[in-house]
C-alpha cells in the first residue's frame, strides 16, 4: 500500500474519531471500515490480525454500551464545546499515557471546557458529572475503542 493510500486511511480513521463525538454519525464504523480497507489493500497476516482485533474491540464496546445508559447528552447539558474538549483531552491523554490516559484525558478535557465556559470549579464539576451520567460514559467507551484501534493500526503501519 502506498503512502497516499495510508494517508487516506488515516484521514478516514480521524474522521471516524470525530464522528464518535457527534451524535448520529457512525464514527466507530468509519474507523472499522478504514481498517478493513487497509487490510484488503495490504494482505499480510499483521493487517488481518489488526482487522480481527478491531472487530473484536468494537463488538465488545457495543456490548458495553448496551449496558450503559443511552446517549442523552443534549438533555444532560453537554455542549459541542465540551465534546471537542473531551475528545481532545482523550487524544492527548492517550498519547501521553498510552491507552489508559484516554479516560482521565476525556474527563479532564470535559472539565476544562466547562471550567472555561462556566468559570467556577463547582459548577464545572457538576456539569461534567451530569453529562457523564447522561451518556458520557457511552461516548467514552466508543472513543476509547476507536483510539485502541488507531493505536493498533499505527503500530502495524510503522512498527510492522
Amino acid at each position: 500500500m502506498g503512502v497516499w493510500e495510508l494517508l487516506l486511511v488515516g484521514v478516514v480513521i480521524l474522521l471516524g474519531l470525530a464522528g464518535v463525538l457527534v451524535p448520529g454519525l457512525p464514527g466507530s464504523w468509519l474507523v472499522w471500515a478504514a481498517v478493513l480497507w487497509w487490510a484488503l489493500s495490504d494482505p499480510r497476516a499483521l493487517s488481518w490480525a489488526v482487522l480481527v482485533g478491531a472487530t473484536a474491540v468494537l463488538l465488545l464496546a457495543q456490548a458495553v454500551r448496551f449496558v450503559l445508559p443511552p446517549r442523552r447528552l443534549r438533555e444532560g447539558g453537554a455542549t459541542t464545546r465540551m465534546a471537542v474538549y473531551a475528545g481532545g483531552g482523550a487524544l492527548v491523554g492517550f498519547v501521553l499515557l498510552p491507552v489508559l490516559g484516554a479516560i482521565p484525558g476525556f474527563v479532564g478535557g470535559a472539565y476544562l471546557g466547562e471550567r472555561l465556559r462556566l468559570g467556577g470549579r463547582g459548577e464545572a464539576w457538576t456539569s461534567v458529572r451530569t453529562a457523564m451520567r447522561a451518556g458520557g460514559w457511552s461516548v467514552l467507551t466508543e472513543l476509547f475503542a476507536c483510539l485502541l484501534i488507531l493505536g493498533a493500526w499505527l503500530g502495524a503501519v510503522f512498527g510492522g
